[in-house]
């Protein structure tokens, strides 16, 4: 019996709490096998980001044609691509190989505010690679910024924004409640186009939330990757997130905003 694998499309997170690391750990949880493809080179920690080195996009599609070729990836998940050429380069590579499910995670806004992606890259991202996607799992500020409205008409609108964000081409939407934080409850917003499904748990109290959003796309992969269908797919990542974050506090690694606990499930 062959084990399901899972190809992670993303930067590298010196510091293991997200990015390439997260993917990998995630998957790794979930009982999938993960092969990467690293397209930008982080010095990091818990405390933060003092440098980065872009990867070139021919070595990039170097990268993903030597794994497709060898490997049997049932499904990819997309981080952080931070040029509109890089993002061009990666969605023509997937469509050479017809991966059987795309999870982008349009990493777009820092957790400081900041935007990660200058006008141009946005645009590419939703004319070559939002269309190819099985899902995407933008937060609140991300999907204000795909679709050139405020945070707050986000906050307010969840099910008109999931049909706009759905109209970009992709097939299905998960959008992420965690920046609201008005709320006692973490609430993710599923739409498949058909039905509108809110996913809560109960939100932690805890400063190590380093790479959920990466960690919540990878393991929608590696549940897509064993054969479940998507709805299905949401819903065992959402529960596998809400414990690694409640389990945060546990790992105590690093002085600033640590990790998620990734083997939760597998450490006593």
């Amino acid at each position: 019996m062959k084990i399901p694998i899972a190809l992670t499309i993303a930067g590298s997170d010196s510091g293991g709490g997200a990015g390439i690391q997260a993917d990998i750990k995630t998957m790794s949880a979930l009982g999938v096998y993960s092969a990467s493809v690293v397209t930008a080179l982080t010095a990091q920690n818990t405390i933060g980001v003092t440098a980065v080195h872009e990867v070139e996009p021919n070595f990039i599609a170097e990268q993903i044609d030597t794994v497709c070729s060898d490997l049997s990836v049932s499904a990819v998940k997309i981080g952080m691509l931070h040029r509109a050429d890089v993002i061009t380069t990666v969605a023509q590579a997937l469509e050479r190989h017809s991966i059987g499910h795309i999870v982008l995670d349009p990493v777009m806004v820092a957790k400081s505010g900041d935007p990660l992606l200058q006008d141009e890259a946005i645009e590419a991202l939703k004319s070559a690679l939002i269309p190819i996607a099985s899902i995407i799992t933008p937060n609140i500020p991300e999907a204000a910024r795909l679709l050139r409205r405020k945070e707050e008409y986000v906050k307010y609108n969840k099910e008109t924004v999931a049909e706009r964000l759905l109209s970009l081409g992709c097939g299905s939407i998960l959008l992420k409640g965690g920046h609201d934080h008005d709320c006692a409850e973490s609430t993710d917003l599923y739409f498949d186009g058909n039905n509108f499904r809110y996913l809560s748990t109960p939100r932690t109290e805890t400063k190590n939330t380093h790479g959920t959003g990466c960690s919540l796309s990878s393991a929608i992969c590696a549940e897509l990757a064993k054969k479940h269908g998507m709805e299905l797919a949401v819903f065992n990542a959402k529960q596998y997130i809400s414990q690694a974050i409640a389990c945060a506090d546990a790992l105590n690694v690093g002085s600033g905003h640590g990790p998620i606990h990734h083997f939760h499930q597998n450490w006593t």
